[in-house]
């Protein structure tokens, strides 16, 4: 059985017991997540799919842990001119163990 959900602007194919890093979700770790958009669901012979959400599918998540990527420096120049402008960056981001896959 797996899915295709919907989390942060990104698509994942889903089965229960992945993990996964995605865009921050509130929460504590430990805490469980229902993500209902849920695009398809595939359960051995039978095929759901959704225009755009299948409304009574849900995925439920366990969240592990809150985090941020490492530092991504931003630097702007334009020769010359004497413009320079420097920034760094750090995305947040929760990984989740998918636990269970509701039709």
């Amino acid at each position: 059985m797996f899915a295709v959900i919907k989390t942060g602007g990104k698509q994942y194919v889903v089965k229960p017991g992945d993990r996964l890093k995605v865009e921050k979700i509130e929460g504590n770790p430990g805490e469980l997540v229902e993500i209902k958009e849920v695009l398809l669901v595939n359960s051995g012979e039978d095929l759901k799919i959704g225009t755009p959400f299948i409304d009574s599918a849900v995925v439920t998540a366990e969240i592990i842990e809150q985090g941020r990527s490492p530092k991504i420096i931003v630097f702007k120049k334009k020769p010359k001119k004497g413009y320079k402008r420097k920034k760094g960056h750090r995305q947040h981001f929760t990984t989740i163990e998918i636990k269970e896959i509701k039709v």
